[in-house]
């Protein structure tokens, strides 16, 4: 990760998650690698529930506790944990929304993607950002792990998922709402 000035200087996160479907109604919400919590914080002004933000490395989870008690938020449950591994912990369709920012690069994006969905409820929406498929973007993964638009819509039917239209997020990433398929 890049300095947490300079990360955050990639995203106007209230406007993308707007783009992405998220909303003052939504009231509880999981974040699967939050990070600095760039999206977290945004998110938990937003809503009303609780923001379940989850990553893997305790560095970044105390940078965003510490931001979000300077804050005075007191909606954001901060939690260590592998996800592709063991998945949240949360109980199935206990949240409206989840967020799925900058991490499908990993090994297993279709479990990662089943996760979001076994999160929310069945009128749920998991939103999905990533770095443009382009190597002229200032960061993101290598070009040969990133995923292409059509990666995250296939990855999304594999995990029971209903892709919504690509939504451009510029000046470097491209995203998706996604909602659970009727069985």
């Amino acid at each position: 990760m890049p300095r947490q000035d300079q990360w955050e200087s990639y995203f106007d996160p209230p406007k993308i998650m707007a783009r992405l479907g998220l909303m003052e109604s939504d009231y509880n919400l999981v974040e699967i690698g939050s990070g600095y919590g760039t999206f977290t914080i945004a998110s938990a002004t937003l809503v009303a529930g609780t923001v379940f933000a989850f990553d893997i490395e305790p560095e970044m989870l105390k940078t965003a506790a510490i931001r979000t008690r300077s804050l005075g938020l007191t909606n954001i449950k901060y939690i260590e944990r592998d996800v592709i591994a063991y998945g949240t912990g949360l109980v199935d369709g206990s949240a409206d929304y989840a967020m799925v920012f900058n991490i499908l690069h990993t090994e297993n994006p279709i479990d990662l993607l089943r996760e979001a969905r076994r999160n929310v409820k069945p009128s749920g929406k998991v939103g999905v950002m990533h770095w443009n498929y382009d190597p002229k973007t200032p960061r993101g993964p290598p070009m040969e792990i990133r995923p292409r638009p059509v990666d995250c819509v296939e990855w999304a039917q594999a995990a029971g998922l209903e892709c919504g239209p690509q939504i451009d997020l510029p000046p470097y990433h491209y995203g998706f709402v996604m909602l659970p398929s009727i069985p």
